[in-house]
């Protein structure tokens, strides 16, 4: 009885080693969210470098390369909601996939791209230009997400009954770029895709509020799979499948999405979103509830999508 107790403590042990956690969340946040990142403009060489990280992250949980070049798929960015002398710049998405064989896949994504020095629009303070945006919780908090739940799925030693697909989008903020590029440019048949689970702005948790989970309309199966998901952070559900975020774009191509956010705040598109505003042990908390819907899923065949009325 006695050695049964110490190896049940040990699995205990091994298998709550494997969950989401703050450090880790907080480790990608600073990284990203840093003033050496420069605000992660796209275009720029910090953004360039925030790609790097994420695909040096696939890399080591030993992702497949799924991009037209490697772990990155290249595209242009054209910027048209201010006027700059480069309104064509280069960027990336930067696609990993966990290959378990399965005829369909789950993609999983986020955007890390935010606005830079201020100079690329949308900046809500009063004079943004020159002026660092560091974007922790817009999008470094989803995108710590995104590597988490790609450390958690390919170092859980499960062989999972769908494949994975880990997408960090470029240039979210200029309009939907990468996703859209993406879905136009699959690296991957469409038709192969279960659903599509987003994360934009996770990081600035209200338990009064909750976090909100948008997509709840765009699949029958979603009831059911929500069914006995527990947690101690609060979730409620929207039926929206569009919005101004990625998930939009596998809406529109008719694929049902969840849409994880926290909401909005006063450091909104503002040099104020910094990497110490973030509630870490949350964000954590919200990808356990991702990983219990995603298995819950997992347990039924290929989800119907349901247009939003």
């Amino acid at each position: 009885m006695k050695k049964y107790l110490v190896l049940l403590c040990f699995v205990c042990q091994n298998a709550f080693a494997q969950l989401p956690s703050p450090d880790n969340i907080s480790r990608h946040v600073y990284k990203l969210a840093s003033d050496k990142m420069q605000g992660r403009g796209t275009g720029s060489k910090e953004n360039k470098k925030a790609a790097k990280y994420v695909a040096k992250q696939f890399r080591n949980y030993g992702l497949q390369p799924k991009g037209t070049d490697g772990y990155y798929q290249p595209f242009t960015a054209k910027i048209k909601r201010v006027v700059v002398p480069d309104s064509l710049r280069e960027t990336n998405n930067v696609i990993g996939f966990l290959d378990n064989g399965a005829e369909h896949t789950i993609v999983i994504g986020a955007h890390f791209d935010h606005l830079g020095l201020g100079k690329q629009g949308s900046s809500k303070a009063e004079k943004p230009e020159g002026q660092i945006h560091n974007g922790a919780d817009d999008n470094a908090s989803g995108v710590a997400g995104l590597l988490e739940l790609a450390r958690y799925f390919s170092e859980n030693d499960v062989k999972e009954p769908y494949n994975f697909l880990f997408i960090a989008f470029g240039a979210e903020e200029l309009g939907l770029l990468g996703s859209r590029h993406f879905v136009n440019n699959p690296t991957l048949p469409l038709d192969k895709i279960n659903f599509m689970s987003n994360m934009d702005m996770i990081g600035r948790y209200d338990a009064g509020r909750g976090v909100g989970i948008g997509g709840f309309g765009t699949s029958e199966e979603w009831p059911e799979i929500f069914k006995n998901v527990k947690n101690e952070t609060k979730f409620f559900t929207d039926k929206a499948g569009s919005g101004g975020s990625d998930h939009g774009s596998f809406y529109a191509k008719n694929i049902p999405v969840l849409f994880f956010h926290t909401g909005g705040h006063d450091d909104y598109h503002k040099p104020t979103d910094d990497p110490e505003k973030i509630d870490y042990n949350a964000a954590a908390g919200i990808l356990g509830i991702q990983i219990q819907l995603i298995e819950n899923a997992m347990k039924l065949p290929k989800l119907t999508f349901t247009t939003v009325l």
